[in-house]
């Protein structure tokens, strides 16, 4: 429908039309929400995995003054890791033992964000040398 004047007077006039079109829109607008909706968990899952790699570089300068990744440490890591959502944490073959001045410090950190992808963090450090 539009409307419009003729002789002073105000008329709808009706516009043959096809269904289709606004179909079309409808899809249109229905996979734009699906790929914005994908994109925001993409860009969510990003910054979570931005934030471990911040936590293992905070815990492996803390192992390079202590010389190992101590208890107190490990349970503070995996709370923080906890809270950025991560489940199945394992801290593999990182040095929970303290090694001789020199040795190099391995951090590795695995387990799954927001319990669906699968994620590996290493950071290693021969800065007691």
């Amino acid at each position: 429908m539009r409307a419009g004047i003729t002789g002073g007077e105000w008329h709808l006039f009706r516009r043959e039309g096809n269904v289709g079109d606004l179909m079309i829109t409808g899809i249109c607008l229905l996979a734009m929400t699906v790929l914005l909706l994908a994109y925001l968990d993409s860009v969510e899952l990003i910054e979570k995995k931005s934030q471990v790699g911040q936590l293992a570089r905070k815990y492996i300068l803390r192992m390079e003054t202590v010389g190992y990744l101590t208890p107190e440490d490990r349970t503070a890591l995996a709370q923080e890791l906890t809270e950025l959502e991560v489940t199945e944490i394992d801290f593999g073959d990182s040095t929970l033992n303290e090694v001789a001045f020199g040795e190099p410090l391995l951090l590795t950190i695995r387990g799954r964000l927001k319990g669906a992808y699968e994620f590996e963090e290493r950071r290693a450090s021969t800065a007691k040398n």
